[in-house]
């Protein structure tokens, strides 16, 4: 299984390239994966390497005949998506589409998440965190079902 984890902060340029943190490039590189597909999703960007794109877009594609909302998800989400490969320096480029969808300006955060990374404003990025600290984890509901992770 990919083994996307932590946070780092980075910068984006004025052409719209990442630099993916070598410890990312290196699950990339285990993967075969020369690249990934971005796609939009929480007000950030997703980031998946290719094996895994299929996956999630198989799923998305195997719900979407079950509701007007999952067509429209898989419209929003896969049509949306856009193919990064990895330049040289291990950079990719987001499109401006996708830029702007995330409110990216110069200071970001990549997040790993297990099978993905994501790519959020890095301010956005601390103000969720306080969410999840200051209102999320007051709620018994919340506490319980982390509670039953072994947490």
């Amino acid at each position: 299984m990919e083994r996307f984890f932590g946070t780092s902060e980075h910068t984006i340029d004025e052409k719209g390239r990442i630099i993916v943190p070598s410890r990312f490039r290196q699950v990339l590189d285990e993967l075969g994966s020369s690249g990934v597909v971005v796609a939009p999703m929480d007000k950030a960007l997703f980031v998946y390497p290719y094996g895994r794109w299929s996956e999630v877009s198989e799923k998305i594609n195997s719900q979407a005949e079950k509701s007007d909302t999952m067509r429209r998800f898989r419209r929003f989400f896969i049509g949306n998506a856009s193919d990064c490969p990895c330049d040289k320096q291990g950079r990719i480029l987001v499109p401006s589409n996708l830029r702007s969808y995330a409110a990216l300006g110069k200071d970001i955060s990549l997040v790993g998440v297990t099978d993905h990374f994501e790519v959020w404003n890095r301010e956005k990025w601390k103000k969720d965190n306080e969410l999840l600290e200051e209102e999320d984890m007051r709620k018994e509901e919340v506490r319980n079902e982390i509670a039953k992770l072994g947490l």
